[in-house]
């Protein structure tokens, strides 16, 4: 185990998973409380077509991932804001578009042999300095974020009606979340992939909302699971040479497995006392 810590990619994967795991947890809590998972999923998957179409035009990755996932976040708040009701058949049309678009773009580039497996399902201990620099700096602004303006995403989140009756911008505040979930989910793809990201994204903020009584809480717990299933998804993959985004989701659901059960027996002795 000492020997695991003597790698400096190890380093790498154990800093960026405290930023994947900030990003998600707060990220997460607030899809899970605004039952978005579904929207946020969309949103996942669809930033590969970003992927396809930075290959094709050759452009940085993470840049073509962001601009596109985050036109992708403007156009599913658009709808959501107008068309509520048909808005799970434009996700689901949006997340196949995305993904389609992705694979017919790396299929038509020339001469690339690049494995994309590594979008797909995650490779944190390849993730570099810079991929650490941009998941810090974001962490920092959504901490930022949330401090500055908890109380209006209260407001919003539990009675948008009354926060806008407030003069609470409420259409703003669901695009800035929908650009948020976007950008999260491109500076977390290098941890566990575009298709295991919502694992990330979900599982953790629901397991914290069993226990928490507050957004603040719950995203801080919710954030310390995210680690925690990290670091033993790495270690799990180290020594059994596994693919380490799905280590993670792994151990994260057997965590919350014990968890919910752990809930579920204490509920029950408690009804008996």
């Amino acid at each position: 185990m000492i020997d695991l810590l003597s790698y400096s990619f190890i380093h790498n994967a154990i800093i960026g998973s405290f930023f994947t795991s900030v990003i998600c947890g707060i990220i997460g809590t607030l899809v899970v409380a605004n039952r978005i998972v579904f929207l946020a999923g969309g949103i996942a998957h669809s930033v590969y077509g970003g992927v396809g179409i930075s290959v094709f035009f050759g452009l940085p990755i993470l840049l073509g991932s962001t601009l596109f996932s985050v036109i992708c976040a403007l156009i599913l708040s658009y709808m959501l804001l107008r068309s509520k009701e048909r808005i799970d058949s434009i996700i689901g049309s949006l997340w196949a578009f995305g993904m389609a678009l992705g694979i017919i773009l790396v299929e038509l580039t020339p001469g690339y042999s690049k494995d994309f497996m590594s979008f797909l399902f995650g490779n944190i201990l390849s993730i570099s300095l810079h991929d650490i620099y941009y998941m810090s700096s974001f962490s920092v602004c959504l901490v930022l974020f949330i401090f500055l303006f908890y109380k209006a995403i209260i407001a919003v989140m539990y009675d948008s009606d009354f926060a806008y009756l407030r003069g609470i911008n409420t259409n703003l505040f669901s695009t800035i979340l929908m650009v948020l979930i976007a950008l999260g989910i491109v500076l977390s793809m290098q941890s566990v992939g575009i298709i295991l990201i919502v694992a990330l994204l979900s599982i953790p903020a629901y397991i914290s909302e069993l226990f928490c009584k507050n957004l603040y809480t719950m995203m801080l717990l919710s954030s310390v699971i995210s680690f925690i299933s990290s670091i033993l998804g790495i270690v799990l993959a180290y020594f059994y040479n596994l693919q380490a985004g799905s280590s993670i989701v792994l151990v994260l659901s057997i965590i919350s497995a014990i968890m919910f059960l752990s809930k579920y027996v204490y509920s029950k002795l408690i009804q008996r006392v």
